[in-house]
């Protein structure tokens, strides 16, 4: 399950949102995420389905790839729905029992929010699939730029937070790693209840913080050995330019977000 985390993971494929400025695919996302909190009905998510299942063809990365990443969350959904089913007051109550009451308003709610989910997570997934580290961190430096006057650290927020996307994957694998070394020893993390498993997972954190800190101390010494000085001075081999398919990429999804906020109205 930890393997089918997508997110922070790159997909290098020759597609039309690959070829997108990074800066562009940055502001799509917030747009998209925007977009998914303005709308309130199926119809306004029915929409947004289309449209995310067009950008997904034209990713050109494999729908059961992206798709994936949502068993690692699929808890966290069924939690989310439960919460909503039963917390939800509404007037069409459809079983009772004590103080817990199961209304068609929570169950609509229910799935507005699962859907919700599943789109806010596939949507954020094609932005570290379709960008490569380097890129993303160039957008979000370009993006941070005009903070610097007033003494925002824009390279080094971009640096971090791309490095934070890069190590998921990472972590994630040496975390399956170290769980697989102690079953083999006898370790049981799929058997008892919900208290006992993560009793179980305990023992994981020590050698993965020791880990995590190993792979920062290399990654500290690589970056040394090649005179990294940070964002003073620094130049690009490749200059990032907006090009007509990225003002027409914002167009779109500007459209997008107009058309869920008139739904909301109407």
């Amino acid at each position: 399950m930890l393997r089918d985390i997508t997110i922070g993971q790159y997909y290098p494929v020759d597609s039309v949102l690959h070829k997108l400025d990074a800066r562009v695919k940055i502001l799509s996302t917030f747009l998209f995420i925007t977009a998914l909190f303005i709308v309130d009905s199926f119809v306004g998510y029915g929409i947004i389905f289309f449209f995310l299942w067009a950008v997904v063809y034209l990713s050109k990365v494999p729908s059961g790839f992206i798709f994936r990443g949502l068993r690692g969350i699929m808890a966290i959904i069924l939690i989310t729905v439960g919460i909503n089913v039963f917390m939800t007051p509404g007037e069409q109550i459809l079983w009772e029992f004590s103080f817990i009451k199961i209304s068609i308003e929570g169950i609509y709610a229910a799935g507005l929010i699962a859907t919700r989910l599943i789109f806010l997570i596939t949507g954020s997934s094609l932005l570290t699939l379709t960008t490569s580290p380097i890129q993303l961190t160039d957008g979000i430096e370009s993006l941070l730029g005009p903070f610097k006057r007033i003494g925002v650290p824009a390279h080094e927020i971009a640096m971090m937070m791309t490095i934070a996307l890069r190590f998921i994957p990472t972590l994630l694998e040496e975390t399956d790693k170290i769980m697989k070394a102690q079953m083999a020893r006898g370790a049981d993390f799929e058997t008892g209840g919900i208290i006992k498993r993560a009793r179980s997972l305990i023992p994981l954190l020590v050698p993965l913080f020791i880990s995590a800190f190993r792979r920062a101390d290399e990654l500290a010494m690589a970056m040394e050995a090649r005179c990294y000085r940070g964002g003073e001075n620094r130049t690009r081999m490749k200059q990032a330019v907006i090009q007509k398919r990225d003002h027409k990429a914002l167009a779109v999804m500007g459209l997008l977000v107009i058309m869920m906020i008139l739904l909301r109205i109407l």
